[in-house]
């Protein structure tokens, strides 16, 4: 999940954040379910206050973009319709479990592949 801010920009850096991550949900590079860095630790990676983090997590969390679950974390939130709520749910469910495997990505995706053409 690449994401950069650019301090000489006029765009705050907490709307320069949400917008990345708003993206990154629509295109799918963030999936249903994800979970997302602590807002220390992305406050740290990213060289911004941890409430400017906070405030962006707020925001999507407002919007229901993202949830946060306590002590648990932040995470992807589903959205569509409940057909695609649920291929987002499993489709997350199995990424979890191929990482737990230890397969790798291309590999899984040829399973996914294969049992979609069955």
């Amino acid at each position: 999940m690449p994401l950069t801010i650019d301090h000489g920009s006029a765009v705050a850096p907490y709307e320069q954040l949400r917008l990345q991550l708003l993206e990154q949900v629509r295109s799918g590079a963030l999936a249903a379910g994800a979970k997302l860095p602590t807002v220390r630790k992305l406050a740290e990676e990213l060289g911004l206050a941890p409430n400017t983090v906070a405030r962006c997590y707020r925001e999507l969390e407002r919007d229901h973009v993202i949830e946060t679950r306590g002590r648990n974390g932040s995470f992807v939130n589903t959205h569509g319709d409940a057909v695609q709520r649920e291929a987002q749910r499993a489709a997350r469910e199995y990424a979890d479990r191929v990482h737990q495997l230890g397969l790798a990505e291309r590999d899984a995706i040829a399973l996914v592949e294969a049992a979609l053409r069955s």
